[in-house]
């Protein structure tokens, strides 16, 4: 009888949380089993079993295919300096941190190098920074921070609208939600010349334990006694830089229009531009022809052409110092915060109708069935043949030409229709995430306040774009890896089993199927996105997968793009408005031997890394200033409707209470808890409701209610409703169940998160 097979040995949990928590760099299962020395395919099994037992009891998690365990400070994180200790050094703590979870967050040495390079500014209390880390093997705090970035200066202080007081001095009206209520004094001769509605900024002089701080005006940033002004206060609330330096202008203008050199001339490809109606730079180009060659029947030519911007913002100058530090244009409803000056991206970079402009191009080849089967780059000079509107084009296609696209229906427009169609069929063999979210746009008047609220239809035409723009990624993506020259990545993680659960008990609740396993993929929410269709969860069910999901951001390390479905993805097609597309242009000129302006030999995966966190944290800061400009800009429309009753969804289920949005505008407001019924409501997660403990009225995400609009404060952003409707019944929640948390009324929650970038 043979003897019993032996099971390998492997280490315990505990010394495999205590050797990833040792690590500052990247930890999978391979650097684990190499440390522990395990070999052969039984132990490597029985290791991802037993890791994944771990992830699954919370002592260890997994974040872009790394371990870490909870708790621990990864290798660059994003932190905000607090203090000094008694040795006058400063002192950061996370900025992002469950405090619920892991408790006090761990305290960061911040260490800036005497010699060698340093930050461009010297950090001080109240700033947020970037710093990489890694554990202090001496006495005092847990970890060591060397400064990689000063993202926001002198956080410290404190924004707000002056309102001035009879006999002299006022007060400040705060512009954040959370400091709602919270009012500082200014006393007669601190003013600092403000007027009445200025948007000022103010040092703290007292903070007593009884009565209201006091203050004095340091600086007056802006008049808000109108709408055109509004995004001054996320402009300056999250320090995004909004003035060019003079060095940096006048690099821009002394810029000159590109000539064709060792550049392939283009310029008889009629390639178009199809953007929205009112955008003012356009930096991609299309055109779509049949394949001719006798191996390919049926298939297509595809070419996209992006603006050349590397050839005019070069390494090292200031005009690329100032585009990093910039990360991305940001987008507000009454202007446009731009990365780079208007000389470059409305001017020389622009693809104008009718005029020479230098591209990097992508030609690639697909079969008739979508499938590609190759592609090339090319730096060109290129003469885009038309400037297109989507509903323009979109027109055309539907029979309806005018005098610009009637000329190229047959040779330009119905081609990339075509091409479009047989590319379809590989997209959906793909299977990226498919969430039906309608976006909301805002239309202005004149006087830049509110007009309307629409939700634009969703032509053929935007998908064209969308996936041409998709396929010119991947094809950078892939030419780089292939050729081993330094990229950024556009990453998006699968997400968390924590999440994957939670998102199973709330199906559950619907009595949705739902099983998710080790390797998720995008096909397994697709399938319970098909089965709510048309029915009344299709709203909710979509929210919440949104909310399951991980958030998309940049690296220097390639973990695949989830939502997209794709293994390699970058940033290649708006250099104009992301500092990524610019590297990764740069990278394909170095790549190709195209030119002298490439990515430099001596870029380390360690700087990308940098840039990467760095642009990553510069476009959630952009996203929350957009969406609060949105907030406050409703807020103001809906000012003089206060007693209102508007037609709702709820939005946003917390422990304090409800938000929900407006059917008409979108706007989303806060109801207590506390002002709800006559009962105790209790916080079901996995049910993503309020339950009155006695009666059972539940209010759950994606209920469709009336509320009555009760405050609106306009210059925060912030609307307060009280619910008219009744709940619906559900089962009173039972006490200490997993899941389930008692609402407090006193506490004023985060806003839920927003849609994710690709």
């Amino acid at each position: 009888m043979a003897a019993p097979k032996k099971s390998p040995e492997l280490p315990s949990k505990e010394d495999i949380a205590a050797f990833i928590a040792s690590q500052s760099g990247k930890v999978g299962k391979r650097e684990i089993g190499k440390a522990f020395n395990i070999k052969g395919g039984a132990a490597k099994i029985a290791l991802k079993a037993l890791l994944k037992e771990m992830e699954q009891e919370g002592s260890v998690s997994r974040k872009n295919r790394r371990m870490h365990k909870p708790g621990h400070v990864p290798p660059v994180v994003l932190a905000d300096i607090q203090s000094r200790d008694d040795d006058g050094d400063l002192i950061a703590i996370p900025t992002e941190w469950n405090e619920d979870e892991f408790g006090a967050p761990p305290r960061i040495l911040v260490v800036i190098p005497r010699r060698g390079k340093k930050p461009e500014f010297a950090p001080g209390v109240g700033d947020r920074a970037l710093l990489r880390t890694e554990r202090n093997n001496d006495e005092g705090p847990d970890y060591l921070g060397r400064v990689i970035k000063v993202l926001t200066r002198e956080s410290e202080r404190q924004l707000g609208i002056f309102r001035p007081r009879r006999g002299g001095g006022g007060f400040i009206e705060p512009v954040d939600k959370k400091k709602l209520g919270r009012t500082l004094e200014i006393a007669p001769g601190e003013e600092g010349g403000a007027d009445d509605g200025d948007l000022v900024s103010v040092d703290i002089l007292k903070q007593g334990r009884y009565g209201a701080p006091t203050a004095r005006v340091r600086e007056k940033l802006g008049s808000l006694t109108s709408e055109k002004a509004i995004s001054l206060v996320a402009i300056h609330a999250h320090s995004i830089p909004n003035v060019f330096p003079k060095e940096v202008l006048a690099e821009a203008d002394a810029a000159k229009p590109a000539t064709l050199g060792t550049r392939e001339d283009w310029r008889s490809l009629p390639l178009v531009t199809i953007d929205p109606a009112d955008a003012k730079d356009h930096d991609d180009a299309v055109h779509a022809e049949p394949d001719t060659a006798a191996d390919n029947p049926g298939g297509f030519i595809v070419t996209v052409a992006i603006a050349d911007v590397s050839g005019y913002v070069q390494p090292g100058t200031a005009l690329d110092r100032e585009a990093y530090l910039r990360g991305n244009s940001v987008y507000f409803p009454d202007r446009v915060v731009p990365m780079l000056p208007e000389r470059i991206s409305n001017d020389l970079c622009s693809l104008r109708a009718h005029e020479d402009r230098p591209a990097l191009a992508v030609r690639m080849i697909f079969d008739a069935n979508g499938k590609k089967k190759g592609h090339s780059f090319h730096r060109v000079l290129m003469r885009s043949a038309a400037k297109l509107a989507y509903p323009q084009a979109q027109a055309a296609i539907d029979g309806v030409p005018d005098d610009v696209t009637g000329p190229i229906l047959d040779t330009v427009l119905k081609p990339l229709w075509a091409a479009y169609k047989a590319l379809g069929g590989a997209r959906d063999a793909r299977g990226p995430l498919d969430l039906d979210l309608p976006e909301r746009k805002i239309l202005l008047d004149e006087n830049s306040a509110v007009s309307r609220v629409i939700v634009p239809p969703r032509l053929d035409a935007h998908r064209l774009i969308e996936e041409f723009m998709i396929q010119a990624n991947v094809a950078a993506a892939e030419t780089l890896v292939a050729k081993r020259t330094p990229l950024i990545f556009r990453v998006h993680d699968a997400p968390s089993l924590e999440k994957a659960v939670a998102l199973r008990e709330f199906l559950e609740s619907l009595d949705i199927p739902f099983a998710p396993s080790e390797t998720l993929k995008p096909a397994h929410f697709n399938r319970v996105l098909k089965q709510v269709e048309g029915t009344e969860h299709q709203q909710i069910v979509n929210e919440v997968i949104l909310r399951s999901q991980a958030q998309a951001e940049y690296s220097a390390e390639n973990y695949g793009h989830f939502g997209l479905n794709l293994k390699k993805y970058a940033h290649f097609t708006s250099p104009i408005r992301r500092y990524a597309d610019l590297i990764v242009h740069r990278a394909l000129i170095r790549a190709h031997d195209f030119g002298e302006d490439g990515l430099p030999a001596t870029t380390t995966p360690a700087q990308l890394a940098e840039i990467s966190a760095s642009i990553s944290a510069a476009e959630r800061r952009a996203m929350a200033a957009e969406r609060e400009t949105v907030d406050r800009l409703i807020a103001h429309h809906l000012a003089d409707r206060v007693g209102a009753k508007f037609a709702g969804r709820i939005s946003g289920v917390t422990r304090s209470g409800l938000f929900v949005s407006l059917a008409e505008t979108g706007a989303s407001g806060f109801i207590p808890a506390s002002t709800i019924g006559t009962d105790y409501y209790v916080h079901d997660e996995a049910q993503h409701a309020l339950i009155g403990e006695r009666t059972g009225e539940g209010f759950r995400l994606g209920d469709e209610v009336e509320v009555r609009l009760v405050e609106a404060a306009p210059v925060a952003g912030a609307l307060r409703f009280e619910i008219l409707s009744k709940g619906r019944k559900m089962k009173p929640p039972g006490r200490g169940k997993r899941g389930q948390r008692r609402s407090r009324a006193d506490e004023r929650p985060k806003r839920p998160g927003q849609r994710t970038r690709r």
